[in-house]
């Protein structure tokens, strides 16, 4: 019996729902429905009064949050579409983000944002919002990439005192199994070793760890061992298991689905470059989705994401300098 990424996302709820009298649910659809890509399916029903539908306004649905973690509860709101967290930005970064700062008391929210796009899904279903959200203080934004990440990440995000912004992405939420859920796991702000290598490290996160490793899989065909980090948060940011990696191998490519224009991708780069410069042995590189709304079509958005194909080519490119 295997469980899949949206399944450990639910089962996750259910133990924070379980586990903690102060935990409750909160968005569009995720009572009787289950939610819109069913994470809380069943829930509502074995935690009566605690899995609560709202009203179409996701700027009231984070208000309400912000007021009740103001209080001692530690809520989960599910934003259907990472796209509309947009409408209740105000909420998430004047409000939930500065609270602690202004106030010395906690607002702990876990705002759980489906991402990244699918096959169709067009320009307002599939953005990923990490790096709008990690350039705000006072957040701590999560983007798991495994069946035990979504799960122990989840949890984790619950417990913390401070609000988060756990990035799910909604192509994993099927396609990724693991055969159990993890009893143990690296804590919030630490990067993991998907893959050890010595020719060059690629940076990833979320979905993109998946494509980043089957590019490395190519690669070893051509006789290169390509070594993979997984950020797992992008805030806080790893940046010692970053060095270590480029440490070993010499060469840097950050890959990430979000635009390339101030996102996670500059932020690694920088701080190598900075703080690591003589690590080094060629310029390092990014490649993120084109500078343009994500498309409808399924060969046009084929082609906007970097894949592994296209990792795999910006690698050669960097292993021949």
């Amino acid at each position: 019996m295997s469980i899949t990424y949206l399944e450990a996302i639910r089962e996750a709820q259910a133990r924070a729902l379980a586990e903690d009298p102060r935990v409750f649910i909160y968005g569009q659809d995720v009572g009787a429905f289950g939610g819109a890509f069913k994470a809380t399916k069943g829930l509502a029903q074995e935690f009566p009064g605690r899995v609560i539908d709202a009203p179409i306004s996701e700027d009231a649905i984070v208000g309400l949050a912000v007021g009740a973690a103001i209080e001692g509860m530690r809520p989960i709101v599910e934003i259907q579409f990472a796209d509309f967290s947009t409408v209740a930005f105000n909420q998430i970064v004047n409000q939930a983000a500065t609270f602690f700062w202004r106030t010395n008391l906690p607002c702990p929210i876990t705002v759980r944002l489906p991402c990244g796009g699918t096959l169709g899904s067009g320009p307002f279903h599939s953005q990923t919002m990490e790096s709008v959200y990690a350039h705000y203080p006072g957040l701590i934004v999560l983007t798991p990439a495994t069946v035990e990440d979504a799960y122990s990440m989840l949890l984790e995000a619950v417990a913390i005192d401070d609000p988060v912004i756990f990035c799910e992405h909604k192509l994993l939420y099927y396609h990724l199994k693991a055969e159990t859920l993890p009893t143990e796991a690296l804590p919030v702000g630490r990067a993991r070793i998907a893959r050890e290598g010595r020719h060059l490290t690629l940076v990833a996160y979320s979905a993109m760890v998946h494509e980043a490793l089957a590019a490395a899989d190519e690669l070893k065909t051509e006789g290169w061992d390509i070594e993979v980090v997984d950020l797992r948060s992008v805030k806080p940011l790893d940046t010692d298991t970053v060095m270590a990696s480029v440490a070993r191998t010499g060469r840097l490519l950050c890959v990430g689905e979000s635009w390339p224009w101030g996102g996670v991708t500059a932020e690694v780069i920088t701080r190598v470059a900075s703080e690591g410069f003589a690590l080094l042995d060629a310029p390092p590189a990014r490649l993120n989705a084109k500078d343009t709304p994500v498309p409808f079509h399924p060969n046009l958005w084929a082609a906007h994401r970097p894949t592994a194909r296209s990792i795999a080519a910006a690698a050669r490119k960097l292993l021949r300098q």
